[in-house]
C-alpha cells in the first residue's frame, strides 16, 4: 500500500483521539479546579477528602483508571459504553494532575495581596474570585497547555478498551496489510505533528506571559 492509502483510516482515529481530549481536558480541568478549591481550603473536612481523591488520581496510572472504569465498574452493576469509559477515566486522571497545577498557580499569588483587599472591606469570596482566582489561573495557563498535550498521548491508551482512536486504528491496519514499521511510523509523525507545534506554542504563551504580554 502507498503511504497515501493509510491517511484516511489514521485520520478517523485522529477524529477520535482529539475529541477525547477535548472531552477529558474541559471536564478534567473543570473538576481539578473543584479540586484545587477543596485542597485549598481552610476547612479539613473538605481539605482532606479533596487531598486523598488527588493523590489517589495521581498515583494510579490512567492505563489502570481505564480499566477500573470499563472492567471493574460493571462489578458493581455501572457499565459505561467504551468511549464514555475513556472520557472518564481520562477526565480524572486530568483532572487529579491539573488540581495540583491550579493550587500552585491560586497559592502564587502574594498574599499581601489577600490582605490588602481585606483591608479594604473586600469580602473573602469576592476578593478570591476577583484577585486571586484570575492572577492564579494566568499563572497556571502554560502548564495547563502542556498537561493538555499529555492528554493528547494519552488517548492512546484508550486503545486498549477497544476504542477506535488512533492508536487502536494504527494497530488494526497494521494486523491487517503487515507494514507494522510504516503504519507506526505514519503514526508517531502524526502525534508528533498534533504535540510539537502546540507545546512551541504554549512556550511561547509562558514567555509573552513572563514578559506581561499577555
Amino acid at each position: 500500500m502507498d503511504i497515501v492509502d493509510y491517511l484516511p483510516t489514521l485520520g478517523e482515529g485522529l477524529v477520535v483521539s482529539l475529541q477525547l481530549t477535548a472531552l477529558s481536558v474541559v471536564f478534567g480541568y473543570a473538576l481539578g479546579l473543584v479540586f484545587a478549591l477543596g485542597v485549598t481550603s481552610v476547612r479539613p473536612w473538605l481539605r482532606w477528602p479533596a487531598l486523598v481523591v488527588v493523590e489517589i488520581g495521581r498515583g494510579i496510572p490512567a492505563l489502570v483508571v481505564l480499566y477500573i472504569v470499563y472492567f471493574g465498574l460493571p462489578a458493581l452493576g455501572v457499565l459505561f459504553e467504551n468511549f464514555v469509559a475513556a472520557v472518564l477515566g481520562l477526565t480524572f486522571t486530568a483532572a487529579a494532575y491539573s488540581s495540583e497545577v491550579f493550587r500552585a498557580g491560586i497559592q502564587s499569588v502574594p498574599r499581601g495581596q489577600v490582605e490588602a483587599s481585606s483591608a479594604l472591606g473586600l469580602p473573602r469570596l469576592t476578593s478570591f474570585v476577583r484577585i486571586v482566582l484570575p492572577q492564579g489561573m494566568r499563572s497556571a495557563i502554560p502548564a495547563l497547555m502542556g498537561l493538555a498535550i499529555m492528554s493528547f498521548q494519552a488517548t492512546s491508551l484508550a486503545y486498549s478498551i477497544s476504542v477506535n482512536e488512533l492508536m487502536s486504528r494504527a494497530y488494526q491496519m497494521s494486523n491487517i496489510t503487515f507494514e507494522y514499521l510504516t503504519v507506526y511510523l505514519i503514526t508517531g509523525l502524526i502525534y508528533a505533528a498534533i504535540a510539537v507545534p502546540a507545546t512551541w506554542l504554549s512556550v511561547f504563551v509562558e514567555h509573552r506571559l513572563d514578559r506581561g504580554a499577555v
